[in-house]
């Protein structure tokens, strides 16, 4: 069930109202947050040409920042309204359809508390960088940390017209449940004050736990963990907590998500993902097991133009998937291979995960973009050998070996689409362009290549396209601020400290920190998924390895591979649910069939973790 239910039609009385009321703020948030995503497009390009004239357009980066922060509030704002926060519905799911109704209310009255708290503090902070101008244009900082109390109050809105829609007894068992937890932990604050760091167990395991499970949207339960423990327990002003989730998003390299976002719905619309696939398959498509090895190579190169796992899948699984139960290929089999794919990939540049931990942890991301190649292609080749064994009913007697002409025709219609991974990597990896600027590259590129050579360019498309990138964006980001405010309360409680003692403790050494990582990331990576998880423990466990003689680079490997394995491993990953869905195959028919490709994947990971040389082996770091 989705988190919200929106009106369809107007019907008498307050539904009427309702539609009204959410139908302008749709469109108003739809609207600007499309045009923010193309002012960011068309500011990088100004950037880069003007940089290539030998003139600086200091100016460009000063508006980029006001776009940037509304784009991700408004963002925020129509995942809400779409139901689109990433959150676990593993357990509510199994619910009967009366519990997850109460479930759905629970996490509304959940995001209405805290968009409700923090909306006072966001209108004096907004008011407060009114005195701050910027150099170049002087445009005073309220503009773009206006977006912050816009964002809160618009979403405010919608979950409070959500909540008159449900039932008024589940409404007012929620209210007075929140309103009773919150009243005991204030009551408790004596207490909880008194224990030390022993209270971080209740605010950010348990009520996290708790909130997880529940099905609340992952970055309100950050934010209102992160909330109640400054309020109980933290000793600091509340107030601060905006500052810090402004300071959590308000950061130049993640303008990458939504244009690597965007770029990767473009190469799907203009046919270069279908071209590249095919391409592949008139190779190896012949051969026993083939079409395995063709969604292996294709998700491995789209990963390198989508950065995002969810637009991967989508963009191969379409074209392959009806040929390959067309060969008898089970469903279940070609699930567990697209979920274990999108495991493999999630170190391929440029990926999301590795702009995000580049902007947490102050890691290059041009040695990530670098050292992220050789991991995955350690994981593919053992994905090949499982699938491999596991093709002896694939029918291969219904697949024609593509003549020599016919792959080079293929070829040819696949190379403009096969130069993008070439052109993003090459231009960060060069120095010619920065990881968010190359992504503005790669939709230029695309768009002109969709246009006049495979004149594939559907326009009607093109609005969708930009209000979806808005959407995922804004989860991305909102959920990056929060836990940026958990992991800064989480620090200054000295917890990691504590974290660093107790990790440098362990037995083994390096490969002692390095297990434990594993298992830390994957039971997170099932959990949290991956950017939630590497923004919350990233800043506090990378500085732990790199004191122990850990590569970061290599670190990062081996803890997105992790995180990949957690993410895409029933029962509780996620992203095993995603592959379901854009496989359109029910998720019990893989439940069996998707651990020896997990067992594969942790055999990769092993390797990778025990030769950093995979990692580190093009930067000239053994």
């Amino acid at each position: 069930m989705a988190l919200i239910d929106p009106v369809r039609a107007p019907v008498t009385g307050r539904g009427r109202i309702i539609y009204h009321v959410e139908n302008i703020i749709r469109v108003a948030c739809e609207a600007t947050a499309a045009a923010m995503v193309c002012v960011e497009i068309l500011l990088l390009l100004t950037s880069i040409i003007g940089r290539a004239l030998g003139v600086a357009l200091v100016w460009t980066d000063e508006i980029e920042a006001v776009a940037f922060m509304w784009l991700a509030m408004l963002g925020a704002v129509i995942a809400l309204q779409r139901g689109r926060h990433m959150r676990m519905t593993a357990l509510v799911n199994r619910l009967s359809v009366r519990g997850q109704r109460l479930a759905a209310t629970i996490a509304l009255g959940t995001c209405a508390l805290f968009v409700l708290l923090l909306l006072p503090d966001a209108i004096s902070y907004a008011q407060g960088q009114a005195f701050i101008s910027s150099p170049a244009l002087g445009i005073p900082d309220s503009w773009r940390a206006g977006a912050l109390p816009v964002g809160f109050g618009l979403m405010s809105v919608l979950c409070i017209t959500q909540l008159l829609t449900h039932r008024l007894r589940d409404v007012a068992l929620v209210l007075a449940g929140l309103a009773l937890i919150g009243a005991l932990l204030w009551l408790a604050t004596p207490l909880l004050q008194t224990i030390g760091n022993w209270n971080l167990v209740i605010f950010f395991v348990v009520l996290v736990a708790a909130g997880v499970l529940a099905g609340i949207p992952i970055g309100f339960v950050f934010g209102i963990a992160t909330y109640s423990y400054l309020a109980c327990a933290g000793g600091i002003p509340l107030s601060v907590m905006v500052g810090r989730l402004d300071d959590g998003m308000n950061s130049m390299i993640l303008v990458a998500v939504p244009l690597f976002v965007f770029l990767g719905m473009l190469i799907e619309m203009t046919g270069m993902a279908a071209a590249m696939v095919d391409f592949l398959a008139s190779l190896v498509g012949h051969v026993r097991g083939g079409l395995c090895y063709v969604l292996l190579g294709a998700m491995y190169l789209v990963s390198g133009i989508s950065g995002a796992k969810a637009a991967d899948m989508a963009a191969v699984a379409p074209v392959l998937f009806p040929e390959m139960k067309r060969r008898g290929i089970p469903d279940g089999e070609l699930v567990s291979l697209l979920a274990a794919s999108g495991a493999m990939s999630e170190t391929i540049p440029p990926s999301l995960v590795l702009i995000t931990i580049g902007s947490v942890t102050g890691v290059s991301i041009a040695a990530l973009f670098t050292g992220g190649l050789l991991p995955a292609l350690v994981l593919a080749i053992a994905l090949a050998v499982i699938a491999r064994r596991r093709s002896r009913d694939d029918n291969i007697s219904l697949a024609q070996r593509a003549s020599a002409r016919q792959v080079g025709r293929a070829f040819l219609i696949a190379l403009p689409a096969l130069v993008v991974p070439v052109l993003i990597r090459g231009a960060v990896m060069d120095g010619f362009a920065t990881a968010t600027e190359v992504s503005t590259i790669g939709i230029a590129y695309a768009a002109i290549v969709g246009l006049l050579i495979y004149r594939k360019f559907n326009w009607r498309r093109l609005y969708p396209m930009l209000v979806e990138t808005s959407s995922l964006s804004g989860t991305i980001l909102f959920i990056i601020g929060t836990a940026s405010c958990m992991s800064w309360a989480l620090t200054q409680s000295g917890f990691s400290q504590m974290l660093s003692l107790a990790m440098g403790a362990v037995p083994g050494g390096k490969i002692g920190f390095l297990a434990v990582s594993i298992l830390v990331f994957i039971a997170l990576g099932s959990v949290l998924e991956g950017i939630p998880a590497m923004v919350l423990f990233g800043p506090l466990l990378f500085p732990i390895a790199r004191q122990i003689g850990i590569n970061e680079v290599h670190y990062a490997m081996v803890a997105i591979l992790a995180m990949g394995i957690g993410l895409f491993s029933p029962p509780f990953g996620v992203g095993y649910y995603a592959a379901c869905a854009i496989g359109q195959i029910n998720p019990d028919a893989g439940m069996k069939r998707i651990w020896p490709y997990m067992g594969a994947l942790l055999a990769g990971l092993v390797l990778v973790a025990l030769i950093p040389w995979l990692s580190t082996g093009f930067l000239g770091v053994s």
